[in-house]
């Protein structure tokens, strides 16, 4: 059923060319291919990853060669990486954005994979 609503969503968001119009006037913070997330740091089932949950609600699944999240677990971290295929995250977020507009999932936000290349801790706790 998701896939069916997220299908007619896309197409009327083509076809309206409202979505593609305002992505191309505006770059939107959801488009930016390197980004500074504030957050919860927790880990994740698989031992190479770890979880993000930032202050605006959005969720990331972390991932980095040169980072060490494992000491962070449990604090407010910022952390800065590149957003896996930035262009296709961009336009998820600008469908969802417009299914919030209309009333369809008014709850739904942003979910992401990053490559962190740089991580500072803010608090030894989370924000609750």
């Amino acid at each position: 059923m998701k896939i069916k609503l997220h299908v007619a969503l896309a197409a009327f968001v083509l076809v309206s060319g409202v979505g593609i119009a305002h992505a191309q006037d505006q770059k939107e913070t959801t488009h930016k291919k390197v980004r500074t997330i504030k957050g919860c740091l927790t880990k994740a089932d698989d031992p190479k990853e770890f979880n993000l949950t930032g202050t605006d609600g959005s969720t990331w699944e972390l991932k980095s060669d040169s980072v060490k999240f494992a000491p962070h677990v449990g604090h407010t971290v910022t952390v800065t990486g590149v957003v896996s295929n930035a262009a296709l995250h961009g336009t998820k977020e600008d469908i969802k954005d417009e299914a919030r507009e209309h009333g369809v999932d008014k709850n739904s936000t942003e979910h992401g994979h990053m490559t962190v290349t740089g991580l500072k801790m803010v608090s030894e706790s989370c924000e609750r």
